[in-house]
């Protein structure tokens, strides 16, 4: 009965609007309060417990980064280089808005960093030549996704830290996969500015595209200095994220000359505003697994997928399914803090490489940025673009089926996952 209770008051809390984070952590204190067998500071106490980990310092690190790179101007770097690249394209504008999204993936980590400092400078500017709404909110709510998958990624780093599995492997596991959904999204893209007959800019002389690259070198080197370091074995992921801010500080302050030391306090209490955000609902989803653990609900998961499923294949299925319908209403760290630690014990049992595992639950959580009913990123590129929810939802959904066909197609051909981290093992 309590636990019926449960679950409609999170239905009642999401359906009104409370941010996940708080509507995690009411259903956790309340269902801890009605039982008798635990007191309550236990809620306290593993939210402390939850968020007590040196790997989960470089959430807020990665995010300052991005930060800097955003106040600092730099993404409308990244843009005039992409769209010198493939604005000759029918459409070029809107493949510039994937490409742009790689890059900047590869710098802050955060999808929603992405659709937030992109979406401001692109979706007007799609607009203005002639892109519906509809076209501009669903290439950049889509391809910001990336930021999920291409490193450095910050639900990878919380796959690292509940798992145990080296967050540097992967980062590189990631590349392969992010690189599949861009290009898959490109595809899409291309075919709907045909019929659409979308512009396309004058081709870019190559000299031109070579100097706008080496404007772009030093930022594009963030990613290569922390696959480097982590992977090199001289930084962690904390150590490496800190290494990301300092170098994005002395790019913006010292070599781009774009932001200033009063720019800062802003930019800090930008950073610490979302990054408080995301931890505090890894805190509380921390508390409301404990409230599963009383319950026995992972037991209970677990049991059946161990019970269901004897094959990988269907396994796999089952738990993309299960990651699409949670991403639906959960941000991807909570969801893997309640989730991941219920279904891992059954991959290993069928023989599943855990990093490959991680990249296959990281690209179904991505699907739900751009999903209702949480969906930040689609909220996002919908209120910059003034555009109707429902209508942002159902220009997304041929973006979602490429999307769904790259997961397929990572989850039963391991190998795209899994080639470059044992191509690095072996040296």
């Amino acid at each position: 009965m309590i636990g019926l209770f449960l679950v409609l008051l999170f239905i009642v809390l999401l359906f009104l609007g409370v941010p996940i984070a708080f509507t995690l952590g009411i259903v956790a204190f309340v269902g801890i309060w009605l039982l008798d067998a635990m007191p309550l500071q236990i809620v306290v106490q593993t939210m402390f417990a939850g968020v007590e980990s040196f790997i989960l310092l470089a959430v807020p690190l990665f995010i300052l980064a991005a930060n800097i790179m955003n106040q600092g101007q730099i993404s409308e770097r990244l843009i005039q280089l992409a769209v010198s690249m493939v604005g000759h394209i029918r459409g070029g504008l809107a493949q510039a808005n994937i490409v742009v999204s790689m890059f900047f993936g590869g710098i802050s980590g955060s999808a929603q960093a992405d659709t937030a400092g992109i979406g401001k400078i692109l979706i007007p500017s799609m607009m203005k030549e002639g892109y519906s709404k509809s076209t501009a909110v669903g290439t950049t709510a889509a391809s910001s996704t990336m930021g999920l998958l291409i490193p450095p990624s910050i639900p990878m780093v919380v796959y690292g830290s509940v798992t145990s599995v080296s967050v540097g492997q992967m980062f590189i596991g990631g590349i392969i996969p992010g690189l599949l959904m861009g290009v898959a999204m490109m595809a899409l893209v291309a075919f709907v500015s045909h019929r659409q007959n979308y512009p396309r800019h004058e081709r870019v002389k190559l000299a031109e595209i070579g100097r706008q690259f080496l404007k772009c070198v030093p930022p594009l080197l963030t990613p290569l200095i922390i696959l480097g370091g982590i992977v090199g074995g001289f930084v962690t992921p904390t150590e490496a994220a800190i290494i990301a801010c300092l170098y994005a500080l002395i790019l913006a302050m010292f070599v781009y000359k774009t932001i200033k030391w009063k720019d800062m306090p802003e930019i800090i209490f930008d950073t610490i505003r979302l990054s408080s955000l995301t931890l505090f609902a890894l805190a509380t989803a921390s508390a409301l697994g404990r409230l599963f653990s009383y319950y026995r609900v992972p037991d209970a998961i677990a049991g059946f997928f161990d019970s269901t499923f004897s094959s990988a294949g269907l396994f796999l299925l089952a738990v993309i399914l299960l990651f699409l319908f949670v991403g639906m209403f959960l941000d991807a760290i909570p969801a893997m803090i309640l989730f991941v630690p219920i279904v891992l014990p059954a991959s290993q049992t069928l023989g599943i490489d855990p990093i490959h595992f991680g990249i296959v639950i990281v690209m179904c959580l991505a699907v739900g940025m751009i999903t209702p009913p949480y969906g930040l990123c689609m909220l996002l590129a919908s209120s910059i673009a003034k555009l109707s929810v429902s209508r942002s939802v159902v220009a997304l959904l041929p973006y979602v089926a490429v999307i769904l066909v790259a997961i397929l197609i990572v989850a039963f051909v391991p190998a795209v996952a899994l080639w470059l981290p044992s191509l690095l093992n072996e040296y």
